[in-house]
């Protein structure tokens, strides 16, 4: 029976629940670390907010590993409850927390016995009972096949299969038949997108058979120790390199509780750029978030969001969605180290005909990129003999029906299966197993056979997708269970996250034991691949509550058949006419002050934008720093200057009018959002991700979905550019209990990569303080009018319209792409934008905002002022030098392109247009106030004592001003610095990194670039004894979240240095050597 002590601090209470008794001096160190004391009383009253004591918290697993390293052992679980005023109860999520009146010593007692297993006789019953979402014809077949096997089905078998078979794992809509308006499609949609890569191969490495899309990318630097083992000295090792694309969506959980749907999502989106092949890099990542109106008080955005009444929310309000959920993905990259570099942001709700249309499920999506060795970029097969291999945490009753729920409308299922398939994010947990995999992967004997990430179906899926086709046995009493109430079901099938799956030799479990223990990733060896072709799961009295044929469950299951009608909805064409300036600022300003076209900056300012020192361009430009860059790179290595670029493009409004355009749309401005930095090989380098979020099975809803693909495959084919990877997630309706169904809009979101051979020539979108230049404006639409429907502009009026932007000519846009990049590599460009959400005049007034200056916009040749300035028409702003102006007109006309000059700099600080009857004079300040808005409205939400006010007082007080030594060239060989030195130089330093320390690659290159010889050292060396520092002259703490700062931020591993006698020892030697230096950055600092 364990046994539940009472710690107080000054304000917070904590239990700690361990197998032992704790001696005298146990407590003496759980109060040093947790900064309370031991409590006689056996209860503590007062009002507080814990987690449920059913969910062991990310908290409580790094607080009990951190006990466990300063020689406590026997701690099961340690959980912070936080006192909390009645008032406050709102503000308490339930789907993670709990409210307790008074805690005491049972108050994280869990009264339950593992459930049997069982045969289930009645499947459609079972179905309905956990949420399964087994279509009849499923369930028929499982019948058919129940009575071919001579027995009933088990309670695991069924819940794995519907897992692994799920909409959201299999993809059933995207691979079957479509039969619209009475007549069948030749093509599935998976079909018409593969069909892009078919046609454009020559730069795919891999596409649709792996976790990732692998590209073609460069030779480049690899930095990493020589031998992972253990400690030793980083090398420089030119390797041959793929480039990884990946995106994914976590909509229903982000919903649900959108702190860890977020964060869940980020962190499983990032684990499938780690399984790429036989293991690979994830380097930088981007997020779009999707929601309803906010509806924020005293928002001006209020006067047309409260048009559409507010529903009585399921589960968050969208203000709430949109804080929680980037603080998910930002907290779950901040403590993993990967840094997000670029994104989006819509909110929309609307009336589609009679249909309301809106995000009340969200939308949110985690991208990246990344790279691979080219060794390595493809997986192989695991052959009889070989052994499965867990990296990860331990079982939890978390994500139970992930898989099926997730593939259903919300609000379909009761709140408590839904509420079981919410997640737990553990961002330190996974930077560990990380550390394993990169580690393997820089090694030129990679012992990884192939690689698999767990997500929806946990181990259940995974498992099986190692040991196919050949089959295998997973032994259960190997998986690590953290909750000894768990089935046998909720073993195999639970979605704790932060896992990876591996198949490797068994001659070489040594090797990778032995990386794991460095690292402290807990390391299963949990079963074999034999040649039963089956997947087997067997307890230790050797019952197998799973024995299925690999086929019965992965190829046999029936294919599903959408039938639809196209509708064709009347839509009033949107009316839009100011008469005076007067009328066209207000409606600008109610543009500015959407959340889509208003500041991120309550988002860029909260991640973590330059971790790994491989950020060459992300959000934020200009001397303001203002988040306007659409464009994200990343260095592929420190030297170089090759990297790898990302955009993001989507059009879903546009969509709901004409779904063709929408996707066409979405996937054009991606591009003109990337083509800001020279591409290896212009547009032929571009690959896309395709994500799609759609209704579907609701009327005239798949016809759409139909059309929006072949629209997507047709374009991406004319462009030459293949689509390898994406994802799609079809229940976009939320229902609620008085009957109301809300459809989101379908959406498209285009993720776009590509290599970048001299990202130093990126051009950013903040004006350049040359007065001496012009700005222009380049339509690369093909077409004259400029249409207003689905526009921002729209949005604010309430109205949908009906005609939308298109692309007359495909091969005009072609032709601008590629001038543009001649025209960057000939460095004539000074500022690029692209327009977008908003139109032109948002785009030139955003390049303002950042660069701090004013400008004239001058069109009073246009004949249509308004709508000119507002559409949103495929399109590019560019800064040229005024001697080049005419010139480069020229090449664009000769392109088949309008070009047109529509504004110049000005040395006053105004907005000036000169527009007709249109005309106005603002103050620049008041404009981009008025733009930023949005975001010191959200930051308020999100911070403390008035922070957000002050940010908003003084965010364009402060320009950056850079002032460089007379004689600085930054230039490193001007200073005698060989980025690829490959001798020593006898200067010996070390990094010493804790787990989750997240900072200490780039902190090591530059230590090797300042010319020391560089060892990597992890704590668990220094307590081990394998290394004693005695020959090392200068160490390094790094930056990062050392036990993702529980106990409070460098307590934990301040703890396994001060009571580890190994570790203590060897700093103390050092320290007391006179030929020692010693620097401590961040966290490292803290320490």
């Amino acid at each position: 029976m364990n046994t539940t002590s009472i710690f107080s601090g000054i304000r917070d209470i904590f239990l700690v629940e361990s197998e032992i008794e704790l001696s005298s001096t146990n407590i003496k160190h759980l109060e040093w670390l947790l900064g309370a004391a031991l409590l006689s009383t056996n209860s503590v009253k007062g009002l507080f907010v814990g987690p449920r004591k059913e969910l062991v918290s990310p908290w409580s697993t790094n607080a009990s590993e951190i006990a466990k390293n300063v020689g406590i052992n026997g701690i099961v679980r340690i959980e912070r409850f936080e006192p909390i005023e009645e008032s406050e109860l709102s503000s308490v999520d339930p789907m993670t927390q709990s409210v307790y009146y008074g805690l005491d010593r049972n108050s994280l007692l869990v009264e339950r016995r593992p459930e049997p297993s069982f045969f289930v006789k009645d499947i459609v019953e079972f179905n309905k009972k956990e949420g399964l979402a087994l279509s009849s014809e499923e369930i028929e077949y499982l019948e058919k096949t129940s009575k071919k096997l001579g027995r009933c089905f088990t309670d695991s078998e069924l819940f794995g299969f519907a897992q692994v078979n799920s909409e959201h794992c299999r993809h059933k809509i995207f691979n079957g038949t479509f039969i619209i308006d009475g007549k069948k499609k030749e093509k599935s949609l998976f079909q018409l997108i593969k069909e892009s890569s078919a046609k454009s191969p020559e730069n795919l490495i891999s596409a649709y058979k792996d976790n990732v899309a692998f590209l073609k990318g460069p030779k480049l630097i690899q930095f990493a120790p020589e031998d992972p083992t253990r400690p030793s000295y980083f090398r420089i090792q030119a390797i041959e390199s793929v480039l990884s694309l990946k995106a994914e969506t976590h909509n229903f959980p982000t919903t649900v509780e959108p702190f860890s749907g977020a964060s869940t999502g980020s962190g499983g989106e990032i684990r499938d750029r780690m399984a790429g092949g036989k293991g690979s890099i994830p380097l930088v990542g981007t997020a779009v978030y999707m929601t309803s109106y906010p509806r924020i008080e005293g928002a001006r955005a209020l006067s047309y969001q409260n048009k559409i009444p507010a529903r009585k929310w399921k589960y968050q309000t969208p203000a709430q969605i949109l804080i929680k959920a980037s603080n998910g993905a930002s907290d779950f990259g901040n403590k993993f180290g990967q840094p997000l570099i670029a994104g989006s942001l819509l909110t929309f709700e609307g009336m589609n005909a009679k249909q309301l249309c809106a995000y009340d499920r969200c939308i949110m999506l985690a991208g990246g990129v990344g790279y691979a060795n080219t060794k390595h970029a493809l997986k192989d097969q695991g052959e009889k003999g070989q052994k499965v291999v867990l990296l990860g945490g331990d079982n939890y009753r978390i994500g139970m029906a992930g898989g099926s729920v997730s593939s259903v409308g919300g609000g379909q299922y009761s709140q408590e299966i839904e509420l079981s398939a919410v997640q737990r994010a553990n961002a330190e947990m996974q930077k560990r197993v990380y550390n394993v995999i990169r580690a393997l992967a820089e090694m030129n004997n990679n012992p990884i056979v192939l690689v698999h990430d767990h997500g929806a179906g946990g181990h259940m899926n995974c498992l099986t997708e190692l040991i196919e086709p050949s089959g295998g046995t997973i032994h259960i009493k190997a998986l690590p269970v953290g909750d000894k109430t768990l089935s046998i079901r909720e073993i195999i099938c639970n979605e704790s996250q932060e896992r990876m799956g591996l198949v490797v030799p068994e001659n070489m479990l040594g090797v990778i034991e032995k990386i794991a223990e460095r690292e402290r990733a807990p390391l299963y060896v949990i079963g074999e691949i034999d040649d039963s072709k089956m997947i087997i799961f067997q307890d230790a009295d050797g019952s197998q509550p799973v024995a299925l044929p690999l086929e019965l469950l992965l190829g046999s299951s029936p294919k599903t058949v959408i039938e639809d009608t196209s509708l064709n909805l009347e839509r009033n064409t949107l009316q839009f006419n100011p008469k005076t300036g007067e009328e066209f600022l207000k409606a600008f300003l109610n543009v500015l002050s959407l959340e889509g076209v208003g500041s991120k900056d309550w988002l860029t300012n909260k991640v973590d934008r330059s971790v790994s020192g491989r950020v060459a361009a992300q959000q934020c430009v200009g001397q303001l720093q203002l988040p306007l860059a659409n464009l994200g790179i990343a260095a592929l290595d420190y030297s170089s200057g090759r990297g790898i670029a990302t955009a993001i493009g989507h059009a879903p409004i546009v969509g709901l009018i004409d779904s063709q355009a929408g996707a066409v749309l979405s996937l054009l401005e991606s591009l003109t959002n990337i083509v800001w930095t020279p591409l290896k090989n212009g547009l032929s380098s571009v690959a896309l991700s395709a994500n799609w979020m759609w209704p579907a099975k609701r009327p005239g809803e798949d016809a759409r979905l139909y059309d929006a693909v072949e629209a997507l495959s047709n374009a991406a084919i004319s462009l030459g550019i293949p689509v390898p990877t994406g994802k799609d997630s079809l229940s976009m309706t939320q229902k609620y209990k008085e009957g109301t169904e809300v459809n989101a809009p379908g959406t498209v979101i285009i993720s776009a990569a590509a290599e970048t051979d001299n990202f130093l020539n990126y051009i950013s979108p903040d004006l350049k303080p040359i007065l001496e230049s012009a700005i222009l404006y380049v339509n690369l639409s093909g077409i004259k009018e400029c249409p207003l429907g689905g526009s921002a502009l729209s949005q604010t009026l309430g109205e949908l319209g009906s005609e939308v932007p298109k692309v007359k000519d495909l091969n005009k846009f072609a032709k601008g792409f590629s001038l543009i990049q001649k025209l960057l590599r000939e460095e004539k460009i000074l500022a690029g934008h692209d327009v977008s959400s908003g139109g032109v005049i948002s785009a030139l007034c955003e390049m303002a905002f950042a660069g701090d200056l004013g400008i004239r916009i001058s069109i009073n040749e246009v004949s249509d002022p308004a709508s000119f300035l507002f559409c949103e028409k495929p399109a590019v702003i560019l800064q040229v030098f005024e001697n080049q102006k005419t010139q480069l007109i020229k090449l664009f006309k000769e392109s088949e392109l309008d070009v047109m000059e529509i504004a110049r700099v000005q040395g006053s600080p105004f907005v000036e247009l000169e527009a007709g009857a249109l005309s106005f004079n603002k103050p620049l300040a008041e404009l981009r106030r008025a733009w930023f808005q949005p975001s010191a409205l959200f930051d308020a939400m999100q911070t403390k004592n008035k922070k957000a006010d002050e940010r908003f007082k003084n965010f364009d007080k402060h320009p950056l001003k850079f002032k460089f030594p007379k004689d600085f060239t930054g230039a490193a060989k001007d200073y005698g610095v060989d980025f690829e030195r490959k001798t020593l130089s006898g200067l010996r330093a070390a990094i010493i990194r804790e787990k989750g320390t997240n900072g200490d690659r780039e902190m090591a290159f530059s230590m090797f670039a300042a010319g020391f010889d560089v060892k990597d050292v992890t704590v668990s060396d220094l307590m081990s004894g394998r290394e004693t520092l005695d020959d090392i002259n200068f160490i390094v703490f790094p930056g990062g979240f050392s036990n993702s700062d529980v106990l409070g931020a460098g307590r934990g591993w301040a703890g396994a240095l001060l009571y580890n006698d190994r570790a203590y020892g060897a700093i103390r030697r050092f320290m007391e050597r006179d030929d020692t230096l010693s620097l401590g950055v961040c966290n490292g600092c803290q320490l």
